[in-house]
């Protein structure tokens, strides 16, 4: 409920306060929304569902870790794209890149995920472990799931915050609209979360 809400509340104010996403516009700020977008559907929320797949699919368990394995795929590919909007709307602005708390953590969260990703993929997929293995490094893989998770919303937080500042905004319905937004993404974050680890807790009790 939240990360929908989250992704309406985006679409709101990027197509009605922000003239739209267009990564191939001429105009840079369309460039740049493609950014915010990206990042949190295509990124936090496919990873947040991947997370909660072997709660969610009604499959039996390859099923569930192929989903898993598929919408994080998915999110590593669209937050690509993502990143690639923000570094081309710089160029167009001549504006440095790299510079900000929230780009480092950003980027730090990106990298650790594709680590994250191909260390599940040849951990549990190809060429896969042993059951010991699996077993005992399962737990780390979650927890790193976890961590990653909080450092990409903590990402998108900063962002808006920072956005919020360059464009100057006090008390209209554009602030409004975008607390709203930066609470129903953390909202998202805790509910995966809570969803994930009592899950975990129930599945070991």
């Amino acid at each position: 409920m939240f990360g929908i809400l989250a992704t309406v509340l985006m679409l709101i104010w990027l197509l009605h306060y922000r003239e739209g996403l267009d990564l191939d516009s001429s105009n840079p700020y369309r460039v740049f929304n493609v950014h915010p977008f990206l990042m949190f559907f295509g990124f936090i929320f496919l990873v947040g569902e991947a997370m909660m797949a072997y709660k969610t699919v009604a499959a039996d368990r390859p099923i569930q870790k192929y989903v898993h394995m598929f919408l994080n795929l998915s999110a590593l590919v669209l937050g690509i794209v993502g990143i690639h909007a923000t570094f081309k709307f710089h160029d167009k602005m001549n504006i440095l890149d790299m510079y900000s708390l929230h780009s480092w953590i950003g980027i730090g969260a990106f990298c650790l995920f594709i680590l994250q990703w191909l260390f599940g993929f040849s951990l549990f997929v190809f060429p896969r472990a042993s059951v010991v293995t699996r077993t005992r490094l399962s737990h780390w893989h979650v927890l790193g799931g976890r961590v990653l998770l909080y450092m990409a919303i903590c990402t998108a937080l900063t962002g808006l915050m920072q956005k919020f500042t360059f464009m100057q905004l006090t008390n209209n319905r554009e602030s409004y609209l975008i607390n709203f937004l930066a609470l129903s993404i953390l909202l998202f974050g805790i509910t995966v979360d809570l969803s994930v680890s009592l899950g975990r807790y129930t599945s070991h009790n």
